[in-house]
């Protein structure tokens, strides 16, 4: 049986030709760049412009009167200043987002089998929300360094002093015509020896009368004891011109409590005693024929904590808060990562023997791996621009060693007036940026081959 075909008979059936497709919109190329040239000339205006426009400034002087050539490069490698921020520029980019995001992947895996995991994840990505001036306000308070302002130091101190107590009088002294001299280290020994049965006097002044410990108590005049060394250790001054005897014990005058008492004889510590509340003490008759030692520990300064905006840690220190605010932001999107992770691959090496640090480093970890590369990536172009935290944080005295390129570019501009400069320090950031954009792009490539 033969078909027929519209142009006659044939052996088989012959397919109407397609029509052509029209696009999308239906509308012609032209129309296409209408719509497209408004989002062009914006990103012409707000990123091409001004990078030529940075370009171009870097070769020229700072006065803008003539051509530079590569001396506002040179600089770059020449100035002390920057090379500062440089060296923290790569101390930033190799600390603070390695430690973020280690971080965030230890919240993200550890919240998992915890009941009130969303809670804790909420507080911890809660800094994301305060502003980079906000947390630079707030850690410039964290680390102020009067441990009654700053709560870094508060809880340091007080470690320390829990080790270590620190003295009541550290600005306690011998005064005139005392008979106590000093020792050396910052200690006091008396005079001459001391006898059983003849009470010593021991008067102390410089401790004002505000930071006398609470337990002191009116000092007393220890009474003589035939078989015992006895004596008074006490501050020696009255308020009001013409009050008090010097040298000799007053009602007004307050005793010094816990104040250590040593009896040395040929260099050899024989015995020890406290003084009590008002001052008083008293040692046994080894300590006949003594010297009465007050050890420098009595006088030793408070311990005020670690400066943490000095020099030497001004940079940590802000690191610390950066990883505070970002911790949660690499925390959110590695769970995000987590929850898509086959959970039967990990049972399975549960079965098969597999304890859990296994378990983490051998198929949690990997599989996280395209999570971990887009955090780390994005956190790393992030520090490259650091600004804010560092010049609100550090400190005037020490802010020339947390410097940063981004700090050093701002305050070429503005403070320092070479533009010229700025602009060869804002290139060098772009071509910073540009092999990590790289990177990120090649990553993106291969993961939409699969």
């Amino acid at each position: 049986m033969t078909s027929a075909t519209a142009g006659g008979t044939g052996s088989g059936p012959v397919s109407p030709r397609s029509p052509r497709r029209k696009s999308v919109t239906g509308t012609r190329k032209a129309v296409v760049v209408l719509f497209l040239l408004p989002a062009v000339m914006l990103l012409g205006a707000l990123v091409v412009y001004p990078i030529g426009y940075s370009l171009i400034r870097s070769f020229v002087s700072d006065t803008g009167g003539g051509f530079a050539g590569i001396d506002n490069y040179r600089e770059l490698f020449t100035d002390d200043g920057i090379r500062t921020a440089f060296r923290n520029n790569v101390i930033w980019i190799v600390l603070a987002p390695t430690l973020a995001t280690a971080l965030g992947l230890i919240f993200a895996v550890l919240t998992e089998r915890v009941s009130w995991g969303t809670a804790f994840k909420l507080v911890v990505f809660m800094p994301m929300a305060i502003s980079m001036l906000a947390a630079g306000i707030i850690f410039r308070l964290v680390y102020d360094q009067d441990p009654d302002r700053g709560v870094a130091n508060a809880v340091w101190v007080g470690v320390h002093d829990t080790f270590a107590e620190s003295s009541a009088f550290p600005k306690a002294h011998p005064g005139r015509d005392s008979p106590l001299r000093a020792a050396g280290g910052g200690a006091f020994v008396t005079k001459d020896p001391v006898r059983v049965g003849e009470p010593v006097v021991l008067p102390l002044v410089g401790v004002a009368p505000d930071l006398m410990p609470d337990g002191a108590k009116a000092a007393k005049a220890a009474s003589a004891d035939p078989g015992k060394v006895t004596g008074t250790t006490w501050q020696d001054f009255t308020r009001g011109k013409g009050v008090g005897t010097l040298g000799g014990v007053d009602s007004a005058e307050l005793g010094y409590p816990g104040m250590r008492i040593e009896a040395v004889r040929d260099g050899t510590v024989v015995e020890r005693t406290t003084a009590a509340a008002d001052g008083t003490f008293t040692l046994s008759d080894k300590a006949d024929g003594a010297l009465l030692r007050l050890p420098e520990a009595n006088f030793r300064e408070a311990y005020n904590g670690v400066d943490w905006l000095g020099p030497g840690l001004v940079t940590p220190a802000v690191i610390v808060s950066y990883i505070w605010m970002w911790a949660g932001f690499a925390m959110v999107l590695i769970a995000a990562g987590l929850a898509s992770v086959p959970r039967e691959l990990m049972e399975a090496a549960r079965v098969d023997g597999a304890n859990e640090w296994q378990v983490f480093r051998r198929i949690t970890v990997p599989l996280l791996a395209p999570v971990l590369a887009v955090v780390l990536v994005t956190l790393m172009i992030n520090v490259l621009k650091i600004f804010d935290l560092v010049y609100i944080i550090a400190p005037g005295s020490s802010q020339d060693d947390a410097n940063v390129l981004a700090l050093q570019l701002y305050r070429s501009a503005f403070s320092d007036g070479r533009p010229g400069v700025a602009s060869a320090i804002s290139v060098l950031l772009l071509l910073l940026v540009i092999p990590v954009m790289l990177f990120n792009i090649r990553r993106l490539r291969r993961e939409a081959r699969r």
